[in-house]
């Protein structure tokens, strides 16, 4: 774009193991403790915090003669209880990495966190106890049916057989799913794959709960169910959720408030509305016909005083008005009489994909080219 004036548990095994909760050994805390276990601690000066990170780094060899690569470059979060916390940014920008070691599954190589009044490395057990994770990858073994999956789950996180019946029997109702619960999983589709992931996460009543990038790959209807179903979770159940999205209209719909990472930093954090309303003005995007005439259709509105902070992108020029669509006849006699042809042109408010632009220099569009 051109600008113009090691961890302590291995992550789970979707083909071997039905949860993808990151749990200690199921004996080793009895059910009628697990209720304090996952509430958070109350008292002291952390406790306005769910989620509390502080500078966290974390790199990754890359191979022979080559510097180590810096997933994480001093990341700093907090979570309040009972809200929904978006980290939004594209792929490799650091949030899986972030889930990672909030759920003890990897371990910083500096830096704090404590996650419902636990410290990640000096509680890892705690931790475990009051969280529900849904990864990526499927946490369902294709073998097991949707039931067995779910009841296995809460057997490892220390529920009695019985308790492990009834909660399961309330998770698959609550999603939809009871119709098809003695079904296996492998046939499922997406859309009941993921919602079983979720009810997975939840087998136990998390204080937390994680979400990595819960949508991807579903259809519009699945994905407005489970839309539905996280500010559910967030405003019935005062569950705090912390989701990782790489969709701008995820993390604007869902997010009470958002965190935009880039290479492995919070480079801007706040309510969608509060981050779009500190950029001024409305934004005007010109599609040309031709891409080569970027830097000169550029040039040329970058004379119009009405419009400012102009950046070419491809077939784009993109700019700020004051003057909202009032602007888009003067920009495209301007053009016109420059000789640029214009494919199309439009103002709308300022969008997140705005907010990364000013944050981080490039938008969503360039990362992911």
């Amino acid at each position: 774009m051109t600008h113009h004036p090691a961890a302590p548990h291995a992550a789970p095994n979707p083909a071997s193991t039905p949860t993808s909760t990151p749990t200690s050994t199921p004996t080793s805390t009895p059910t009628s403790t697990l209720g304090a276990a996952r509430r958070p601690k109350r008292g002291g000066a952390a406790s306005e915090w769910t989620i509390d990170a502080t500078d966290l780094v974390k790199t990754y060899p890359a191979g022979r003669g080559k510097e180590p690569v810096r997933a994480l470059d001093g990341l700093s979060l907090q979570v309040r209880p009972g809200e929904v916390f978006g980290l939004l940014g594209p792929n490799g920008a650091g949030k899986s990495t972030t889930v990672r070691l909030l759920t003890t599954l990897s371990r910083p190589d500096s830096g704090r966190a404590t996650v419902a009044g636990h410290d990640v490395l000096r509680d890892p057990g705690a931790v475990r106890h009051a969280i529900g994770l849904v990864s990526q990858r499927p946490s369902s073994a294709p073998l097991m049916t949707g039931r067995e999956s779910l009841e296995l789950a809460a057997r490892v996180q220390g529920l009695d057989r019985a308790t492990a019946r009834r909660r399961s029997g309330e998770l698959l109702e609550r999603f939809g799913l009871a119709p098809a619960a003695d079904r296996l999983t492998r046939t499922y589709s997406g859309g009941m794959n993921r919602r079983l992931d979720v009810a997975i996460g939840l087998v136990n009543r998390p204080a937390v709960l994680f979400l990595d990038e819960p949508t991807t790959g579903l259809d519009p209807e699945a994905r407005a169910q489970l839309w539905a179903e996280i500010a559910r979770m967030a405003s019935v159940e005062e569950t705090t959720v912390l989701l990782t999205t790489h969709y701008l209209d995820e993390a604007d719909h869902l997010s009470d408030r958002l965190a935009i990472v880039d290479r492995g930093r919070v480079v801007a954090q706040g309510t969608p509305d509060a981050l779009k309303s500190e950029l001024r003005g409305d934004r005007l995007v010109v599609e040309l016909v031709d891409p080569t005439s970027g830097a000169a259709a550029a040039e040329r509105l970058s004379r119009l005083p009405s419009l400012f902070d102009i950046v070419t992108e491809g077939r784009q020029v993109r700019g700020r008005t004051d003057q909202g669509a009032g602007v888009l006849p003067v920009a495209l006699a301007e053009l016109e009489r420059w000789g640029v042809a214009v494919a199309s042109a439009t103002v709308a408010r300022p969008s997140l994909d705005d907010v990364y632009l000013r944050h981080a220099g490039r938008t969503f569009e360039e990362v992911g080219s």
